[in-house]
């Protein structure tokens, strides 16, 4: 095997990821403390083709030399958007039609691995701050929690890795 230079991949110039059809899939970010986990969720959303990102709260906005240093350029390709309140936000994607997701540890959650997206649908998936978690006020407007199944000693994942988990998941269901 030989690792494939960069030229090789065949990816996107930011006109054509622009012009692409996306993924219909929605990140919010709840009050997201981390810059770094930001720009993570930017790479990831790249990597997917998601449609759109929703910063909220106390979360950082591009530009910031934080977001760019693990972002790598993905602010200038994935749409994203700065909302103050979440449940605004929420309450707006709701009337529009798509189906609302935290991302939480909950009663009655879904587990991610027994989820299974319906075809012709935008989902809305949102991830919580690094230590409360997704505000128990935006739990309550959505429409169903998602759980990641969990097996060690730990209670929750870094917030950029559960971006990853759970959009690879999503899109894998999606693309089949």
């Amino acid at each position: 095997m030989r690792k494939l230079k960069n030229e090789e991949l065949e990816r996107l110039e930011v006109s054509e990821f622009k012009n692409t059809e996306k993924t219909p899939l929605i990140i919010v970010l709840d009050n997201i403390r981390s810059l770094n986990n930001i720009g993570s969720v930017f790479r990831t959303a790249d990597a997917f083709l998601i449609k759109k990102i929703y910063l909220c709260g106390i979360t950082a906005k591009p530009p910031h030399k934080d977001i760019h240093k693990t972002a790598l350029g993905a602010t200038e390709s994935v749409d994203w958007e700065y909302m103050a309140e979440t449940y605004d936000l929420i309450d707006r994607l709701k009337s529009e039609g798509n189906i609302i997701m935290a991302i939480e540890q909950a009663e009655g959650a879904t587990m991610l691995n027994d989820f299974r997206p319906q075809v012709d649908k935008t989902y809305v998936v949102i991830f919580g701050n690094e230590v409360k978690g997704v505000d128990q006020k935006v739990v309550s407007q959505c429409h169903e929690v998602l759980e990641i199944p969990q097996f060690g000693t730990k209670h929750s994942l870094n917030i950029a890795v559960s971006v990853g988990v759970v959009v690879w998941d999503l899109w894998s269901k999606m693309n089949q």
